[in-house]
């Protein structure tokens, strides 16, 4: 069995921490980011929010890179400027549309969201001269964290041991790919590396989509007993297959509302909460009110950020859930050229004195 993965950490709920903050905000500013990495050019946006001569900044991580063209020559966003608390600032963006035209994907508009509610986060503490842990009322723990760098279709041990070799110990989230077969997955398993798999079988029409296969589902449960599988795609093959491990698979793409955790064909063990994907900081609260209840494990991921969202995203995940395998490697696993030492797990985090970011993050 993998290692267990515990449920948020008990404390104050998030929501009821932060949504009285009191931010003014007297301008917006959106800049365009753009760098290479192992998956190909990424674009993202950082909204900065300023006020009272402080700047509170988010990070859009839409993946369609002609949307952050048009956000920066758009002006039909709402309006920002004012006095506001972080909960009526939040509800500017409950029946509004973020995109000048229908976005690609509809989680599109919950990642743009999302910049804008860690922004007006990052200022309101700011502006009050708060730090993030006696905001919650939390402690930030070292952070757990895999690398989901990708090591090739099927990955290759070699590959792996080099990135073990400079980051000792690394854990691996592997994307599930079309030339996987029992003698890959053996390899695989001899590596030790492999925390969790995603089976990437939610995925239609995108570049990432991986076959869903029953007697695959079967070979990799088999073979690589210690890891988690993440988004299996359950139909009346799979099924039989997957319910014998119900307890070693976990969820992702379908997490947006606390509803959709009833929603899912098995009751979850262990959830991957990305805060960009869930879109507001209120809702965020309730997923991890709800698992800590339900005792549902979390853990977090990334989404290629190139700016402050990265760190905000690995802030949060040292905060409620810094044991799981979160998928938050520094950023310099995503770089095309590696360097020959890397972080290595767990990561102790340098948190800005006030705000909600990681030092030295703009």
């Amino acid at each position: 069995m993998p290692a267990s993965v515990p449920p948020p950490t008990p404390g104050p709920p998030l929501w009821e921490a932060v949504r009285g903050l009191r931010l003014h905000v007297d301008g917006l500013e959106l800049q365009t980011l753009e760098r290479p990495t192992k998956m190909g050019v990424r674009l993202t946006t950082v909204v900065r929010l300023r006020g009272a001569g402080h700047e509170g900044v988010g990070e859009d991580v839409t993946y369609d890179p002609f949307s952050h063209a048009a956000l920066q020559g758009w002006d039909g966003l709402p309006e920002v400027r004012g006095d506001w608390t972080t909960e009526s600032f939040s509800a500017i963006f409950d029946s509004v549309s973020l995109f000048p035209a229908p976005p690609v994907h509809d989680v599109d508009e919950r990642y743009r969201r999302w910049a804008f509610e860690s922004a007006a986060l990052d200022l309101a503490l700011r502006q009050s001269g708060t730090d993030w842990a006696t905001a919650v009322g939390r402690e930030v723990g070292p952070l757990t964290f895999v690398s989901s760098r990708g090591v090739g279709d099927p990955p290759e041990a070699a590959t792996i041991d080099d990135l073990r070799r400079r980051s000792p110990g690394l854990g691996m989230k592997l994307d599930l790919g079309r030339e996987w077969d029992a003698a890959s997955i053996a390899a695989l398993a001899a590596t030790g590396a492999a925390t969790t798999v995603d089976l990437k079988g939610l995925y239609r029409g995108t570049p990432v989509d991986a076959p869903i296969d029953a007697e695959l589902y079967a070979l990799l449960v088999d073979g690589l007993p210690d890891a988690w599988f993440e988004d299996p795609f359950v139909d009346d093959d799979t099924r039989p297959v997957l319910a014998p491990h119900a307890g070693r698979l976990t969820w992702d793409v379908p997490l947006h509302d606390v509803a959709d955790l009833d929603a899912l064909p098995f009751a979850p063990s262990a959830v991957n909460l990305k805060p960009s994907r869930i879109g507001s900081l209120r809702e965020l609260s309730a997923f991890y009110e709800a698992c800590r209840e339900r005792g549902i494990g979390t853990y977090s991921g990334g989404q290629t950020e190139l700016g402050p969202g990265r760190g905000q995203a690995q802030l949060l995940a040292a905060t409620y859930h810094p044991g799981g395998p979160n998928d938050l490697a520094p950023m310099p696993f995503n770089d095309v050229d590696l360097p020959s030492e890397l972080p290595s797990s767990p990561l102790a985090l340098a948190v800005s004195p006030t705000g909600f970011r990681l030092a030295g993050d703009e």
